[in-house]
């Protein structure tokens, strides 16, 4: 089974207090994300790293404050959450499939699962989740690397997305001594 792992907004607007748009209790995600990362770069699992990448007038500003411009230090990940060969989507709308160069991508991968996290659940993870699963694929949320706006709505996104068949998992069971999961996946 091939697995790809997808890291969502990772950002430093949306993952600090001093961010633009900062998710309550993102900066507490760092060390999960960065091991997430850092064990599909060992493994050599494919990564995906979503980004928001926003022009300085973006039409999205009109819904939501200027954050993740592109080319400022908001929009950037932060360094313990980068690794060698991450594939990075820059997006400049909340659901990634918005990106047309997304799809072809995922077909380019021909996974057989999708390792979801990221930032915020109930808002750009949300979509990411349901999009891949209108692929058909397997989708896995990572339940202690996400964070919500708010938290009724990131519980009803973790229960719509279970409700479609989504599967829940966390980090110790993906990356620990646990992680039989892995002597299945083919790279």
């Amino acid at each position: 089974m091939k697995t790809v792992f997808v890291d969502v907004d990772t950002q430093i607007d949306f993952l600090f207090p001093a961010g633009a748009l900062y998710v309550p209790g993102a900066e507490r995600l760092l060390p999960a994300i960065a091991r997430l990362n850092q064990f599909a770069a060992a493994q050599g699992i494919p990564l995906i790293s979503t980004t928001d990448a926003h022009s300085e007038n973006d039409p999205e500003f009109r819904q939501w404050p200027p954050h993740c411009v592109a080319g400022t230090t908001g929009q950037l990940k932060p360094a313990e959450t980068r690794v060698a060969n991450q594939i990075v989507v820059e997006k400049q709308a909340l659901d990634v499939f918005s990106n047309p160069d997304f799809p072809a991508l995922l077909d380019s991968l021909a996974a057989d699962r999708y390792i979801v996290y990221g930032v915020a659940t109930d808002y750009c993870v949300r979509c990411a989740v349901t999009g891949l699963l209108a692929t058909g694929k397997s989708v896995a949320l990572v339940t202690d690397a996400i964070a919500a706006v708010s938290p009724e709505d990131g519980a009803h996104t973790i229960a719509e997305f279970t409700s479609r068949g989504g599967s829940l998992t966390t980090v110790s069971e993906l990356t620990g001594t646990e992680a039989e999961w892995l002597s299945s996946t083919v790279r």
